[in-house]
Formats: C-alpha cells, sequence, structure tokens
C-alpha cells in the first residue's frame, strides 16, 4: 500500500517538508480527520474483496514466488555445470572409455625374460556381446537383475539391499548395480563413506551416459577381481578352468560370478566347498529371473578346478624384493601392467642357489652376492629357503666382517705411503686396554704387509691402524661405499662394526673396478638417472694405479693364505673373514668379471664351533666361480668339515687345537728351513718341497730372507 494513500484502513501523511517525486502523481488533497464514530461506522475493507490497493499485497507474494523459482532453477544449472566440471577432472571420459586396470609389474632378466611379477595377474579385455549368452546372465543375475532396463542405480535393489540389511541387523547385502561396481573400481577407493557413495552414483549415471550396456558389461567382466590375485573374466577363466571364456559351461560361469561377492575368500583353490555352495546359489537366481529352466538348473553338477599349481613367474625372490623400490621409481606411476629388466642373470642365479644348497649347512644359513665390477647384480641369494624365510640376510642384515674389513685397514696403509714389501711387527701389542691377539698364538716378529694380510694376522692389523690412525681407516671404507655406522677406535681395524654382504662386497668390486665408490644395483644404467649436481658432486674417483696394483698384490696373497680354499685356474683376488667363535664367516672376492660375497652364520648370532671364512665360505665362492667363469678346478677340492679350527677369530683367546696344529705346522717348516729344506706354496695351492738356493745375494734385507709371500702356506 502506498504510505502516502489515505485509504480508509490507515492514515498516513508525508510530512509537510517531504520532497515531491516529479515522475510521481501528486497525492490527494488531505481530508480533515473523521470523527471517532463516523471512523467507526465505516466498513473495513479486506484484502482482494474489492479494487484499488487492496489487490496489491497478493500480486507482490505471487512476484517473490516467482523470484525464488528463478534463482532456485539457476542454482541448479550452476550446481550442474560444476558436477560436470568435477566429474571431467576426477572421472575423464578418456579414463571411462578405456577398461581400468590395477597396477602390475612384472621384472624381466637382463635378457627379458620373466623372472618375478608383483602385483595382479590381468587377464585380455572381454566384449560381453561375444560371449555365451549363459556367461553373461550367471552375472546379470547374482549381481545386477534389471541390469538392462536401470539408468545407473537400482532404486528396488536399494531398498531390498536396505530391508535385508535392517532385518538382518547388519550389511549382508549391497543394492550396487554393475555401473555401480565399475564405477568405484575405476575411479574410487573401497571406503564406506556417504561421499564415496554418492560420488559413485554421479560416476554411475555418468558412465551410463557415454557408454552403451554392453560397454559397461565387457568392462566390468574384464576387471572384477576373482580371487587368487586375478583380475578379469579372461585370468579367471584360464586360472581357474583352463579355458578361454567363451568356453565355459554354465557351472563354471556360476561358481566365477558367485566368487565376486568375496573372492578372497570363496576362491576354489582354497575353498571348494565355499565356491560351490556360492555356484549353487547363482543357479538359483538364474531360474528365478527366466535365465534357466528348472530342469535346466536341476541338471547343473558341482564344478571342479585346476589344481594350484606352482606358477611360472615366481611372484617373490631375494632379488626381486631387493630391487622392486627401484624398479617401481624407474617405472614411474603404475596403472596398468609394466615390465622393468633387470640385471640378473638366470644361469648365475641358478648357479647361485646350487651352490648354496649343496654347502652342507645343516642349520647355519648362507648368502651370496655376484656382481660386476661396475655394481651391476647379476646373482643374489638371501637365505636357504624363500619360502620359509624372505628375510634377505645379503641386504638386510648386518654383521662384524671379521678380517674381511682389513681391506680398507691395509687401503689406508697404502694410501699412507706403504707398499706390500713394508714391514709391521706382527707382535702383541696394547693399546688403551685393548689387547688384540693373534688367534693361533703365534707371532713372526717382523713380517712384510703382504704375509700380513696373507695370514691375516690381528696384532698387525691393529697396529696399522694405530699407525695410520682410525680416521683414515673410517675414510677408506667410507670412500669404497660403506655406509653403516663405524665405531671410532682401534678395534675396528679387526671387523667389529658391522655391515652388510651386498656393501661389502660393492667395497671390493671398487677395487676390481679401478674406481670407487661402486653402487650395487640391480637395474640397466639408463642416461639422466642422475641429476646434474650429483653427477658433479657424486660421481666415481679413480684409484691411483699403484695403489690399486698394491692392494691386488695383497688379495692375491690371501687366495694363497687363509684363503687357499678358494684357489682357482685363473688369477683371483679375495680375503676371508671370521668373527668371534665363528658366529660370522666370510669370504669375499673377484676373478674374471665377476665380484662374489659369500657369508654364512646363524640368524640369533649363535656360535658355530669351527665355522670359519676359509672353510665352507671360501669352498662356496670357488664352487660358483668354477662353474659361472667355466673354468676346471685347479686340484681336487679340498673338503673342510664344518667342525674345522676357525683360524682367525677376531677377539678372544684362541682355540688349543689350532695353536697345537698351525703351531706344529711352522715349528716343522721353520727346521726344515734351518736344514737347508724350503716349503713354499704354488699358485695352485699345493706345497713344494725341495733344496734351499744358496746362492747369492749377499747380505739381503731382512724381510728377503724370509720366506716369500704367503710361503707360509696360509698361516692365519
Amino acid at each position: 500500500m502506498d504510505p502516502y494513500d489515505s485509504g480508509r484502513v490507515r492514515y498516513n501523511h508525508a510530512p509537510a517538508d517531504a520532497p515531491r517525486d516529479p515522475w510521481r502523481p501528486a497525492p490527494p488533497p488531505a481530508q480533515p480527520l473523521p470523527s471517532f464514530d463516523a471512523w467507526q461506522s465505516e466498513p473495513v475493507r479486506e484484502y482482494g474483496s474489492g479494487s484499488g490497493g487492496g489487490d496489491e499485497p497478493p500480486r507482490r507474494r505471487r512476484i517473490r514466488w516467482g523470484k525464488w523459482l528463478v534463482r532456485g532453477t539457476a542454482a541448479g544449472i550452476v550446481l550442474f555445470i560444476l558436477a560436470v566440471i568435477w566429474l571431467a577432472v576426477t572421472a575423464p571420459l578418456s579414463q571411462s572409455l578405456k577398461p581400468p586396470t590395477p597396477p602390475s609389474i612384472t621384472l624381466t632378466d637382463a635378457s627379458g625374460v620373466p623372472i618375478a611379477r608383483r602385483g595382479a595377474i590381468i587377464g585380455a579385455p572381454v566384449d560381453a556381446s561375444t560371449l555365451p549368452p549363459h556367461v553373461r546372465e550367471a552375472f546379470v543375475a547374482i549381481e545386477d537383475r534389471r541390469f538392462f532396463s536401470h539408468w545407473g542405480i537400482d532404486p528396488r535393489g536399494i531398498a531390498r539391499a536396505a530391508w535385508h540389511n535392517m532385518r538382518g541387523g547388519g550389511v549382508r547385502e549391497g543394492g550396487s548395480t554393475i555401473t555401480q561396481q565399475l564405477a568405484k573400481n575405476a575411479f574410487l577407493d573401497s571406503d564406506r563413506t556417504a561421499a564415496r557413495k554418492i560420488r559413485e552414483v554421479a560416476i554411475a549415471f555418468w558412465l551410463e551416459a557415454w557408454l552403451s550396456k554392453n560397454e559397461i558389461l565387457s568392462r566390468y567382466l574384464s576387471n572384477v577381481y576373482f580371487g587368487d590375485n586375478v583380475y578379469g573374466l579372461t585370468a579367471a577363466s584360464q586360472h581357474y578352468f583352463g579355458r578361454k571364456p567363451q568356453n565355459l559351461n554354465v557351472g563354471q560361469a556360476a561358481m566365477l560370478a558367485g566368487l565376486v561377492k568375496a573372492p578372497s575368500r570363496l576362491a576354489p583353490t582354497g575353498n571348494l566347498a565355499g565356491a560351490r555352495k556360492r555356484q549353487a546359489v547363482v543357479i538359483g537366481a538364474m531360474e528365478d529371473a527366466g535365465f534357466l529352466t528348472h530342469r535346466e538348473a536341476e541338471a547343473v553338477q558341482p564344478q571342479r578346478v585346476l589344481a594350484a599349481a606352482p606358477q611360472a613367474v615366481p611372484t617373490g625372490t631375494y632379488f626381486a624384493d631387493w630391487v622392486l623400490p627401484s624398479a617401481r621409481d624407474q617405472a614411474g606411476e603404475i596403472r596398468d601392467e609394466t615390465k622393468v629388466k633387470t640385471t640378473l642373470d638366470r644361469k648365475l642365479q641358478a648357479t647361485a642357489e646350487r651352490v648354496i644348497r649343496q654347502a652342507g649347512l645343516k642349520k647355519a644359513q648362507a648368502a651370496l652376492v655376484a656382481m660386476r665390477p661396475n655394481g651391476e647384480v647379476v646373482a643374489m641369494v638371501g637365505g636357504k629357503s624363500y619360502a620359509d624365510s624372505p628375510f634377505n640376510r645379503a641386504t638386510q642384515a648386518k654383521r662384524q666382517p671379521g678380517s674381511t674389513f682389513k681391506l680398507f685397514v691395509y687401503l689406508a696403509a697404502i694410501r699412507a705411503g706403504m707398499t706390500p714389501a713394508s714391514t709391521v711387527e706382527d707382535e702383541p701389542v696394547e693399546i688403551a686396554g685393548w689387547k688384540p691377539k693373534n688367534d693361533d698364538g703365534r707371532y713372526l716378529g717382523e713380517i712384510t704387509l703382504a704375509r700380513a694380510f696373507a695370514r691375516s694376522s690381528n696384532v698387525a692389523a691393529a697396529r696399522l691402524t694405530q699407525q695410520v690412525g682410525v680416521r683414515n681407516v673410517i675414510k677408506a671404507a667410507r670412500d669404497l661405499g660403506i655406509s653403516t655406522p663405524i665405531a671410532n677406535e682401534a678395534t675396528i681395524g679387526l671387523g667389529t662394526s658391522e655391515v652388510s654382504l651386498l656393501e661389502l662386497t660393492a667395497a671390493y668390486a671398487a677395487i676390481a673396478d679401478g674406481r670407487y665408490p661402486v653402487e650395487a644395483h640391480g637395474l640397466r644404467e639408463t642416461a639422466g638417472n642422475k641429476g646434474w649436481l650429483e653427477s658433479l658432486t657424486g660421481g666415481q674417483k679413480t684409484i691411483p694405479d699403484e695403489q690399486r696394483a698394491a692392494m691386488l698384490s695383497l688379495l692375491s696373497s690371501s687366495i694363497r693364505g687363509t684363503g687357499r680354499q678358494a684357489a682357482l685356474s685363473v688369477p683371483g683376488y679375495g680375503k676371508t673373514g671370521t668373527s668371534q667363535s665363528g658366529r660370522d664367516a666370510w669370504f669375499i672376492g673377484f676373478a674374471g668379471d665377476l665380484v662374489v660375497g659369500v657369508w654364512v652364520g646363524n640368524d640369533d648370532n649363535s656360535p658355530n664351533p669351527g665355522l670359519h671364512g676359509g672353510g665352507i665360505p671360501a669352498q662356496i665362492w670357488r664352487n660358483f666361480m668354477q662353474a659361472a667363469l667355466n673354468i676346471q678346478p685347479v686340484v681336487k677340492p679340498v673338503v673342510v668339515e664344518e667342525n674345522a679350527v676357525d683360524p682367525e677369530a677376531i677377539i678372544g683367546n684362541g682355540d688349543p687345537v689350532g695353536d697345537l696344529i698351525g703351531g706344529a705346522v711352522d715349528q716343522t717348516a721353520d727346521r726344515l728351513r734351518d736344514l737347508g729344506v724350503d716349503i713354499r706354496q704354488s699358485d695352485d695351492g699345493s706345497l713344494i718341497v725341495g733344496p734351499r738356493d744358496r746362492g747369492p745375494p749377499p747380505a739381503p734385507p731382512r724381510e728377503e730372507r724370509r720366506a716369500p709371500d704367503g710361503e707360509d702356506g696360509g698361516e692365519e
């Protein structure tokens, strides 16, 4: 109502000084107020009962409702546009039109032959229109009976499931359609939240708008999970029945359709009875839906499946477990089946497994790593049986390396200007209250570094560590790639700081390659693996020729000493190692184009009386090398009993039997030398006894008057 209108309901007058709108008609002249009696006798005008201002409020109310209708329509259009944009981002059409697959990565050896698979076994896509009717009908009957009539969701199915769940007191039945299941498998996770369900419904509508029913069913059957890590009808048909989907009979199709509800629990390879019960339920559903007559349903027999046979491609090995993280990094985001080539050599891997199996380890465990000098791992055994224990003792276990750690002590000494002909005192020493001992109890006085290395003298290594400095020994280890913690004390020279077999073998590979550090890797190196900054700051350095030659000389002398059981018919280099009481026994060395490390011990770190690096580990190394390099043995292999005397435990009071045997041999050799008879060891490990050459030179240096390096036949 116009506030200036003087109708009979209300009398409002504009102030006298109010400005007048020139476009508004002038108000009627003011009328004198009626008396109370006249006002009381005037009939009251009701809205809508006449003409004039009384009709204005209803018209405004209709206009207000019209505005809200327009606003609601506009908001709906905006929400629809936002939903389309959201679906285009989260469920792009390009993704919905191709069958989604779970991630799967297959590792191959160096020649491209598959060696391990991680992830799903994915079958080839199927076209539902080419399948026998009973195969399609089995899935439709049990999963979504009104699939061909709904638009993505089935209200009747949802209501039925809700009623059954309410009566059952829990979630016992689902109301998702085949389209919704495809939406969830293709785009969503398995979280049971309202937001995820809303997205599932929206994407189901989206798929129904863009795909035909046959395309939706085809993609569903191509990617649904059937248990046993098998995805897709093609893979499941082959896995359980050894046939193609087109050849499935009614019972087989019903059994596969029944697995979808609980594939892990109902997989017939592990629960045949449960799978058959579910098969009967599907047959009943097919009969109820009219897909089968009662007589046809009664004629279906319980199905049998193929026996669970070992897979042609193993799903777990020590090497595969170790290389998988690097393979995933190289492959990037894995959205489908991906193949990654590794450095593994299947023949060398088989050889490694064979020599470990034939080593006569009894209760002890063993590990072996074989690599090229550049770090390419070609074989890896992390234990006697992966099935019994997938723990990889080559990469995950860290144990005391014993005398194999002396490599870094002698490298530090060579860097300090010493040579294999330099001398060191092989006499008892005390360092800050620590008194290292040679385990055989024998001390030879001043001897060359070559002889000290060959007999693995503990006191000589301790003296060298003190002489060159602990920090320089640690630096030598770090330079060659040892990353595990190393104690800042003199005892490290005897291998008291723990290290992994893989890392220690790579350190020896640096000597073989002449460059350091060598990084053990299981994938083919490709350009661009390292950034430019890492290439500038983290590249390899070359070992000076004279230093490398000196280290090769030392490692060669060890083969003629404590490592004589590892002798080959070709030049070989290596070092034995034994920790206290035979808890860990090692042999690491190289020959030809292979660097191989071997460890033997118990998982619980318990003692192995008589176990030492020059025994079983050296024999395993030799047997592997002879087969890998295709070379003939030097002599008939020397059998070393498992309870043989430990010649080089790093800490302890010595073994009395070892003292007796070792001392007797050396005393005999010394007496023969006094009588003019020389005893020396040839390259093949055999002993040569003959008259001493008494010719000049006159007054040779002291170290030259002693037996040549390693002539002691392997003093420990």
